[in-house]
């Protein structure tokens, strides 16, 4: 290509992007801080070797291709926003103005900024700044720059490119109002941002484990990143696909990024759903495992457990969830709703009930004490073998409801190995190889005990 052509391609390239076009934008946002960049600029391409200077937010050369199987990036050279360092070394040679005191400066000639030497106007060196120095416009670049170099197999209408820049975030929260036997749940996505600028930008939401072996660069930078609405279509909604191991959530409308502006979108319609309310003494250490002796009564917690019903052919049960987190509210006897729990949820396939443990119960507490224990030896199963144990204990737990209405509880027993349960004041239920359950009736201002003996052999 000849220079004037040259020249003359990134004129008008520069024209173009200085009046940011709809649809020239797409950006895939994950939530380890990653986005993958896709531009779209109506710069049309010669067969053979094509250069364009383009401003590039993020970019990171390393990860630079183009969608485009027609096209292949040859070179790519990232320049990133001046600081000082860089300003003074563009300078070298010239002289600029130091700012020493409010209406006092100096005038001196950069020598080198690292180790610094000025020359002063009479010949002589400082090897110190003579103050903070005022740069003319052309020494500071303002804005990233990247010198790119295209091999087109055949002549193209527009460039087409991609690359993956860093520090992006986004979250999803879900806010869930219990009334009774039902809730209503609302969901959303929100976008946050120091880094990255776009103009009227399509953007999806990737959710999904995706791992990351590669380091970026640290010139590139950007820790989150937001952004505001631009002309977004008032009738759409999220919209989601399922894409490899991973689901994209298509925001509605185009967003103009910037940084200090975070957005939420709705994930999916307001939905109302069955929701049961589970209270549940875990069994956890020191009751999970081995058995031991242990003579002193054990405070338990009393967790609080909702499940929400996600039916099949309903925008809330027909949908994946991205992880995130769930806040659950209930009004008050004023009909002013109250955040009663909150918790983390992984990410849920369509058509799986979403579990959340909300926190721990108020008015009931449990206490759970070793009355008895007892340890055995048993012959071997056959000669050579080492002797068996027969460990025995009895355990004696004891719920109390400071409620004005009666509740079932249930309380768990979990242990690895082989153990059964040889005997309870209330049937045992088998949840797992691993867990047996307990379900107990609190009367309202009262308690109840629960007393069973578990036994194992090793």
């Amino acid at each position: 290509m000849k220079q004037g052509v040259v020249s003359g391609a990134w004129g008008v390239l520069a024209l173009l992007l200085a009046v940011p076009l709809a649809g020239q934008t797409s950006l895939s946002i994950y939530r380890d801080g990653r986005v993958v960049v896709r531009q779209s600029l109506p710069q049309a391409l010669q067969r053979g070797r094509n250069a364009l200077t383009l401003k590039l937010e993020g970019l990171d050369p390393a990860t630079l291709f183009s969608p485009d199987t027609s096209v292949a990036v040859l070179s790519a050279t990232a320049r990133y926003p001046s600081g000082k360092g860089e300003a003074l070394a563009n300078g070298v040679g010239q002289t600029l103005s130091f700012v020493r005191a409010k209406g006092d400066t100096i005038r001196a000639t950069v020598v080198r900024p690292d180790p610094p030497q000025y020359r002063l106007g009479d010949g002589r060196l400082l090897l110190e700044s003579p103050g903070e120095p005022l740069f003319p416009a052309e020494l500071v670049r303002t804005s990233p720059e990247a010198t790119i170099v295209l091999d087109a197999s055949r002549a193209r209408q527009r460039t087409e490119l991609a690359y993956v820049a860093q520090g992006i975030t986004w979250e999803a929260l879900y806010q869930v109002i219990l009334t009774g036997a039902r809730c209503q749940v609302s969901g959303a996505a929100t976008v946050t941002s120091q880094g990255l600028r776009a103009d009227s930008a399509d953007v999806q939401l990737v959710a999904g484990a995706i791992q990351r072996v590669r380091t970026p660069q640290s010139k590139v930078q950007g820790v989150a990143w937001a952004a505001r609405r631009a002309d977004v279509e008032e009738a759409s909604v999220t919209s989601e696909e399922a894409v490899g191991e991973t689901h994209v959530y298509q925001l509605p409308g185009r967003l103009t990024i910037e940084p200090g502006v975070p957005v939420a979108t709705a994930l999916f319609p307001r939905s109302s759903t069955a929701v049961t309310q589970e209270l549940i003494v875990p069994g956890v250490l020191p009751w999970r495992g081995w058995i031991g002796q242990s003579p002193e009564p054990n405070r338990l917690p009393v967790q609080v457990w909702y499940t929400l019903k996600r039916a099949a052919k309903t925008p809330f049960g027909d949908r994946p969830l991205p992880a995130g987190t769930v806040q659950l509210y209930q009004a008050d006897s004023s009909g002013r709703v109250q955040l009663i729990g909150e918790a983390a949820n992984d990410h849920t396939a369509p058509g799986r009930d979403l579990r959340l443990q909300s926190g721990d119960a108020f008015d009931i507490s449990a206490e759970r004490v070793e009355t008895d224990y007892n340890q055995e030896a048993l012959p071997p199963v056959r000669r050579g073998l080492p002797t068996r144990q027969r460990l025995t204990a009895t355990y004696r737990v004891t719920i109390t409801n400071a409620k004005a209405e009666a509740v079932t509880v249930d309380v768990r027993e979990s242990r690895y190995g082989v153990w059964k349960i040889v005997e309870s004041s209330i049937p045992a239920e088998k949840l797992s190889a691993t867990e047996m359950r307990f379900r107990v009736t609190v009367p309202a201002g009262g308690e109840a005990t629960l007393t069973y003996t578990v036994q194992m052999e090793s």
